[in-house]
């Protein structure tokens, strides 16, 4: 029996959101969104019968062209218009995944009754959805301020039957699939086209997709950072809840209280040292991993009042009997947020590779590089490389998008976000650490064997003898894109429990 999430008033949230992916729910508008749809494009389109004066996107034309006024014969020309000029985005794909989280957020903002549209339109987005019938859009085109001008009008002209989507596995003209479904182009009314075009979907989906990945790498930046530890014969004191709650950051108790849980009756951690401290990559994990946590979180707050926003311009309010022109479709909130998160995520790699930088250093009893006979092996030499030039492209990266703006649309749109710039950077920086993670988790599962017979907790042991039916111990040299490939391929499959993202 198939699972169905009803579009209504009750707010998105991360989790459901996640739910709603996983889960592979489909989508249907409640009657409340129903209802509030058709309300809405009731009212306008008896506004437009008797007002003759000008409501800019509505009967004008757009951005610096506000100013021109259009009959109303040619209302639906001018909506299909806007879609066909702006649909201008170039560059590579959006990602499918992220594109049907732009669909499920924009059917969200649409479904409050503030923008205009027909009931038809918003439910030909669900069939979309829920038919996999993905639109192809490009990265690159929005300023983040108009709302993400060039790839909503991607995402939606599929609806006129233009453009091309991914269905049945594979690219094809939208015209075709639409024949194929038996369904009609929609006929655009007065101000639709606006609706979809302006917001901020493309902003909001890239940082849902980060955010959840996010969590989940932030919880596994802690256990790779846990085994590194236990490889490095590190200490546990610093991780003494006493210390943290003198400097009571969130993340910062939270990760140290992780670290005490997952290694619980460590043999390792448990010997005595000869050493009185670690490095900073190792004895400053909860201050750094938590000042990670801490700015997720606070990302988490900020998306998830935006998608539960309406982001288009003008907006619609029956009850009041009025239509407002402003600018909820500017993106520095998500502009902000967005380089804060990529910032954050940044230098979690940062410190991963520092991790894995001592690892190889030929300290505390551990071979040089990692492997037995070095010399005639380079073992874990070079991984240490990439790693360090993926982070230094991580600090390039993370040079905040938000602080630039450039003018636009003869000077009427003369602020802008660069929210899609920022959005783009920051899925890069989460790749990349993804990347570094799985290069620390090569060197810290390989450093640990050097510990033996001492065992590490039975959650480390777990983990690790899962990890070693990928991924082989290195006894001589081979070739290690594989085993970086497959040790990235082994983090993706981990599923993480849903309490994480509390």
């Amino acid at each position: 029996m198939e699972t169905i999430h009803y579009i209504s008033s009750e707010s998105l949230s991360l989790e459901i959101v996640n739910a709603i992916l996983t889960q592979d729910k489909k989508l249907a508008l409640s009657e409340e969104a129903r209802a509030n749809i058709e309300r809405c494009r009731m009212y306008l389109d008896e506004k437009m019968k008797s007002h003759e004066d000008a409501i800019y996107g509505i009967n004008t034309g757009f951005g610096s062209l506000y100013n021109v006024k259009i009959s109303n014969e040619n209302l639906t020309k001018l909506q299909e218009n806007l879609v066909m000029s702006h649909a201008c985005g170039t560059g590579d794909e959006v990602p499918a995944g992220i594109v049907k989280i732009m669909l499920l957020l924009k059917i969200q903002s649409l479904s409050y009754g503030h923008s205009g549209v027909q009931l038809e339109t918003v439910e030909r987005l669900v069939d979309f959805y829920n038919n996999d019938i993905l639109p192809v859009v490009y990265e690159q085109g929005s300023l983040g301020a108009s709302g993400d001008l060039a790839p909503l009008a991607h995402l939606s002209l599929p609806l006129l039957g233009m453009g091309e989507v991914y269905a049945d596995g594979f690219r094809q003209p939208a015209a075709k699939v639409l024949g194929k479904m038996g369904w009609k182009a929609i006929e655009l009314k007065s101000k639709e086209g606006l609706a979809l075009l302006n917001g901020t979907q493309f902003m909001s989906a890239y940082g849902v997709y980060i955010l959840l990945k996010s969590v989940k790498y932030s919880y596994l930046a802690d256990v790779i950072g846990a085994i590194s530890l236990e490889g490095f014969d590190g200490r546990i004191e610093p991780f003494n809840e006493l210390i943290h709650i003198i400097r009571p950051h969130k993340g910062q108790i939270v990760t140290a209280r992780r670290f005490n849980e997952l290694l619980e009756d460590s043999e390792i951690i448990k010997q005595p040292k000869k050493h009185v401290q670690d490095p900073y990559s190792f004895r400053c994990i909860p201050q750094v991993h938590g000042a990670t946590k801490d700015t997720i979180d606070y990302v988490k707050k900020v998306f998830r009042t935006e998608i539960n926003s309406v982001t288009d311009n003008p907006n619609i309010f029956v009850g009041d009997d009025q239509i407002i022109s402003g600018g909820n479709f500017h993106g520095q909130p998500l502009a902000l947020t967005l380089d804060f998160l990529g910032i954050a995520l940044a230098e979690l790699g940062s410190i991963s590779e520092r991790r894995t930088y001592q690892l190889i250093s030929g300290l505390r009893g551990l071979p040089p590089f990692l492997v037995s006979n070095p010399g005639l092996n380079s073992g874990f030499m070079i991984p240490q490389y990439t790693a360090a030039s993926i982070v230094s492209q991580n600090k390039q990266l993370a040079t905040p998008a938000s602080a630039d703006s450039i003018v636009s649309s003869n000077g009427q749109e003369d602020h802008v976000s660069m929210g899609a710039n920022a959005a783009t950077k920051a899925l890069r920086i989460i790749n990349n650490l993804e990347r570094i993670l799985a290069i620390e988790l090569m060197n810290a599962s390989q450093a640990i064997e050097f510990r033996r017979p001492l065992k590490s907790s039975d959650f480390v042991e777990m983990f690790l003898k899962s990890y070693r039916e990928e991924v082989p111990l290195v006894t001589e040299d081979r070739i290690l894109h594989y085993d970086i490939e497959n040790t990235i391929a082994f983090l993706n499959s981990m599923e993480i429990d849903q309490s994480i993202f509390e």
